[in-house]
C-alpha cells in the first residue's frame, strides 16, 4: 500500500466478496467497472485497499489496459509442492 491513511479496514467478508467478483469477471473489467458490479456496495477506497492486498499476495494482476486478472491457482501450487518444485 502507498503511504496513505486507511479510513476503513476491509472485513474478511468484504475481501471474499471482492475475490469472488474478480474470479467471476477475470480479464473483463477494470477497477471502477468491477467495483460497480459488486453484489454489495462498499467504499471505493476500501475496494482499492483490497485490490492492493490481492496484487501484493499474487492473487491478481492488472494488465496494460487496466483489466484485473485472477491468477491465483492453489491446485497448481499444491502439485508443484508435491513434486518438490516449490520450496517455502
Amino acid at each position: 500500500m502507498k503511504n496513505q491513511t486507511i479510513l476503513h479496514s476491509p472485513t474478511l467478508e468484504s475481501i471474499l466478496m471482492v475475490e469472488e467478483s474478480v474470479e467471476k469477471y477475470s480479464g473483463e473489467l477494470g477497477k471502477y467497472q468491477l467495483w460497480q458490479k459488486l453484489p454489495r456496495k462498499m467504499m471505493y477506497q476500501t475496494f482499492l485497499v483490497i485490490l492492493d492486498y490481492m496484487e501484493k499476495s499474487n492473487k491478481i494482476i492488472i494488465d496494460k489496459e487496466g483489466r484485473i486478472l485472477w491468477i491465483w491457482n492453489p491446485q497448481l501450487i499444491k502439485k508443484l509442492q508435491d513434486k518438490d518444485l516449490i520450496i517455502r
